[in-house]
Formats: C-alpha cells, sequence, structure tokens
C-alpha cells in the first residue's frame, strides 16, 4: 500500500489566514495613532460647550 499523500491546502490557508489577521491589527494600530495625534476635533471654548451642552438635554420637538 502507498502512503496518503500530505495535503498542503490547509497549512497554505492557515497561514493566509494569520497573516490576514495580524495585516488588520496592524492596520488598526496604526490609524488609531494617527486619529490619537491628529486630534481634529480641537479644543471648545466655553460657549461652544454650553450650547452642545443644551442642545444635548433638550428633547426635540
Amino acid at each position: 500500500m502507498s502512503e496518503k499523500p500530505k495535503s498542503v491546502v490547509l497549512p497554505v490557508v492557515a497561514a493566509a489566514v494569520f497573516a490576514g489577521l495580524g495585516r488588520m491589527v496592524l492596520q488598526k494600530i496604526r490609524a488609531d495613532r494617527k486619529a490619537r495625534e491628529s486630534n481634529v476635533a480641537g479644543p471648545l471654548d466655553e460657549k461652544t460647550r454650553a450650547w452642545i451642552s443644551e442642545v444635548v438635554r433638550t428633547p426635540r420637538q
């Protein structure tokens, strides 16, 4: 009887999935770092802060 050849597909697919997940994690880390550094909103003055607070608390008509 001849030996069964081992399948190469499963390890290749597992490696591809693992590499894809690693790439996604690295992209997420880079995006979070970039968002933290760029702080788009910026500091709010007291008048704007009070207006936002009032708008959030008041129910819509």
